[in-house]
């Protein structure tokens, strides 16, 4: 008897464990953040910002101050002319060797306050920026618009992709086009209105430094240990809209979201030796 009541209890238990219902595991996804929402311009009232076309909403860009450090006052001020550049009176041509050896020699060990005009673009900076990347202390970009400045960690092509392949969160870029500003992460980027084109649309011809603001706060939110971020002009944008691009990273005079902000400039093109 004892040993049929040993074996109605076993059987019992066994039956119990079989009848218990697992919870189902859940995913792994259900553990990543939830996707931003996308970014979208302010609604404005008509009159109100810049008007394009009209009335249009769509071409207003909303009013956005300019922000940045104050320029530095000791710095060299090297003028840039397209291919040229102006210091202290003398014109230099950096895609000149010799030109380009004596402009490195004159701004060796020196900060470097960088002033661009309407008409330079990037792809005609190549030379230029190395040379104060390897020679210069400090460099800054002045804002074309406003006395502000930027202080810069000036990368190429190359520095570029050694940077992305660190191990660090984020790796925030702005990656500056024609039709406006698109904002990446390490994990993709922020869309915008339209999912198929920029974080933030060139509207009415002007950069939405306001909607491109907002945009990096939001990104700031989401990785907050992130320190630097990278602005990435494609070669035919001009070096002074690439400097009115950096005030969106501002929140306020002197006061950006992120420490340490990275120009990116087109490697310049090696020349072959004779064999």
């Amino acid at each position: 008897m004892r040993e049929a009541r040993a074996g109605l209890l076993l059987a019992a238990w066994v039956l119990g464990v079989g009848c218990r219902e697992d919870k189902p595991v859940e995913p792994l996804t259900s553990l990543a953040p939830a996707p931003l929402a996308p970014l979208t311009a302010e609604r404005m009232d008509a009159g109100a910002g810049d008007a394009g076309a009209g009335d249009d909403p769509l071409f207003r860009v909303a009013p956005a101050p300019v922000y940045g450090e104050p320029v530095p006052d000791k710095a060299l001020r090297l003028e840039l002319a397209g291919e040229s550049v102006r210091l202290a009176g003398e014109t230099f041509t950096p895609v000149r060797p010799a030109e380009l050896a004596k402009l490195a020699e004159r701004i060796q060990g020196q900060a470097v306050l960088v002033v661009p005009d309407a008409d330079t673009f990037m792809a005609q900076t190549s030379e230029l920026f190395e040379a104060l990347r390897d020679g210069a202390s400090q460099v800054w970009l002045k804002h074309p618009d406003a006395a502000v400045a930027y202080r810069l960690v000036l990368r190429d092509e190359e520095g570029f992709r050694a940077w992305l392949a660190e191990v660090a969160p984020g790796k925030l870029r702005i990656i500056q086009r024609a039709d406006g500003l698109e904002l990446s992460t390490s994990v993709g980027k922020l869309p915008g209105g339209d999912p198929n084109g920029p974080s933030v649309p060139v509207r009415g011809g002007k950069q939405d430094i306001a909607t491109l603001r907002r945009g990096l706060e939001r990104l700031k939110g989401r990785f907050k240990t992130a320190e630097d971020i990278c602005l990435v002009p494609s070669f035919g944008t001009e070096v002074a809209q690439a400097a009115r691009a950096l005030s969106g990273i501002y929140t306020a005079p002197g006061e950006p979201l992120f420490e340490s902000l990275c120009l990116i400039y087109p490697t310049p093109p090696r020349r072959k030796d004779g064999g």
